[in-house]
């Protein structure tokens, strides 16, 4: 079957694959966008200054309702999709009246935008993507996140794989049964299109196609994930890594290293080839942004680069990244090879390297652990990090935040799938597996202190050069973590976070206070996964 037709759309004018300074002029002169002092489209996205996971819906089909792997038995009881909060199901019925609804809309407008381009950097595997969209805003969005094709491939293109229908403007009807609102962003995995009714936020685009993703490539056994992925600029022996890492990890900060090529900043996928980025484009937060925190990203404003909900100073022209009067969330889009590390194609070899990030507001983890095969799918389903509260009442108590495959809101299938496969391919291809620690060491928010980013980022290098991987390792309770008894650049008293502490029955208190929360965290996720990993976690007293 294929995914949308030409005679869905019955409009007038349609402008097709749009250079950016073309949609440049239609979004400032319709939509209210502005240039930034680097030459920047400041697009707004309206109400919605963010993704709406509440409103997002999976169809029933025969296809969802198939197991990813019948042979894996850990997913023999999880009847195909992960349903719940993550995934929530729709009726067919229910699709094809958001769609109509969709379609009713687009075909009213004056002029609409298609945008064409693949989800995928190794050819064997990319997917071939159509957008329907009414905003200029929309279509630049997607022209960077999408990889672009040259002139040859757009001419040879023919029908997409899927079809994006972006009707974001017009409202949902809540009636609908299956709908609880007037935002609906819905996903059709038989008919291979996705429709968005009731938001603005471009994001829903970019995540929609990484969640087909993460839906067609386990099926293959073949890992989506999350992550970031880098690899040496020289043939120096090193291999490759990719870096797991919520919100506030450092994630993006650590993958922007001028020793390393960038192959990609935040969607990939790890084959029997190796690792390819999904996206040709990065999209970057820009809340307090500044050219000396974040040189790289900093580089990447200009002409092309689309800039979210960030506020203009009308008298001097340059954009404040601090004030957070529109939304904390704001945002930039830009291609790929703006990145000043940006390896293109973005493609890289079997990584040797696979690094978990967390920011630990309780100051429990260690700053770096090596974990055996159980513990990396232990902490993977984990997707653990911290954040301080900080609320009005000052309560400024660490709060564990957990999502599972360190992108939860985008995971298909049971998070215990994807653990397996990742398991698989760091013993097939030897690679290590490594939790780090960015946040507090020496005790926890308002005691400790944060671990210093030189430490980390020596860390980093101790894992890309392979010292830290031939160090020698003592267990660290409660978590059973192995840790290592040196590392170049920090101090040996850090590395043990105990030792780090001033009070050893304190920290004993907020080990044990995490190591409940862990337990608690992963009794949703035992009855999919392996004994073996159940008891990978850390231990309760």
């Amino acid at each position: 079957m294929t995914a949308g037709t030409n005679d869905e759309i019955q409009v007038d004018e349609v402008i097709r694959n749009a250079a950016p300074a073309r949609l440049y002029e239609y979004a400032i002169k319709e939509e209210g966008s502005k240039i930034g002092p680097r030459g920047e489209l400041i697009a707004f996205s309206g109400e919605k200054t963010g993704r709406s996971p509440l409103d997002k819906r999976i169809v029933i089909s025969k296809e969802t309702l198939t197991p990813a792997d019948p042979q894996s038995h850990s997913v023999n009881s999880c009847k195909g999709i992960w349903w719940g909060d993550v995934n929530k199901a729709l009726s067919a019925d229910s699709f094809d009246l958001n769609k109509q609804r969709a379609l009713s809309y687009l075909n009213k407008q004056d002029r609409l935008f298609i945008v064409d381009g693949y989800a995928g950097w190794d050819p064997r595997y990319r997917l071939k993507v159509r957008v329907y969209c009414r905003r200029a805003y929309h279509a630049l969005f997607m022209h960077n996140m999408l990889i672009r094709p040259n002139t040859e491939e757009l001419e040879a293109f023919g029908e997409p794989d899927y079809v994006i229908y972006n009707a974001g403007e017009e409202k949902a009807d809540p009636n609908v049964e299956g709908l609880t609102s007037s935002t609906s962003v819905c996903l059709n995995f038989a008919s291979r299109e996705i429709v968005i009714l009731g938001t603005e936020y471009a994001g829903e685009m970019k995540k929609g196609v990484f969640t087909v993703m993460n839906y067609l490539m386990p099926k293959a056994r073949h890992l989506s994930m999350h992550c970031s992925a880098t690899q040496p600029k020289t043939d120096n022996g090193h291999r490759g890594s990719i870096l797991f890492g919520l919100s506030g990890t450092g994630k993006t900060t650590l993958s922007s290293d001028p020793k390393r090529g960038l192959i990609g900043d935040d969607e990939h996928v790890w084959t029997d080839q190796g690792v390819f980025n999904i996206e040709g484009g990065c999209y970057a937060k820009m809340i307090d942004l500044s050219e000396e925190k974040e040189p790289g990203i900093f580089a990447a404003l200009r002409f092309g680069t689309v800039l979210e909900n960030v506020v203009l100073d009308a008298s001097t022209g340059e954009i404040d990244f601090a004030d957070t009067s529109i939304t904390k969330n704001t945002r930039g889009s830009y291609p790929i090879e703006f990145a000043n590390e940006a390896q293109i194609p973005c493609i890289g070899p079997h990584p040797g390297d696979v690094i978990f990030l967390t920011c630990d507001a309780f100051g429990v983890l260690p700053p770096v652990s090596r974990l055996d095969s159980n513990q990396a799918m232990y902490h993977f389903i984990s997707g653990y990090t911290a954040k301080v509260a900080g609320t009005e009442m000052g309560v400024n108590e660490p709060q564990a935040t957990f999502s599972p495959c360190f992108g939860g809101p985008f995971m298909v299938w049971h998070p215990g799938l994807y653990a397996e496969i990742l398991a698989q391919k760091l013993h097939k291809h030897q690679a290590n597996c490594w939790l780090i620690n960015t946040g507090w060491t020496g005790g926890g928010y308002g005691v400790g202190k944060r671990m210093p980013l030189s430490q980390t980022r020596a860390i980093v290098d101790g894992i890309h050069d392979g010292t830290l991987a031939n160090e020698s390792y003592v267990k660290q309770e409660p978590f059973g973590l192995m840790i290592p008894q040196s590392c170049k650049g920090v101090p040996p008293e850090v590395l043990d976070p105990r030792k780090a502490w001033a009070d050893d029955s304190r920290y004993d208190e907020a080990a044990q206070r995490l190591a409940k929360l862990f337990h608690s965290n992963f009794s949703e996720y035992a009855p999919g996964v392996a004994i073996d990993v159940r008891r990978a976690g850390p231990s309760v007293t």
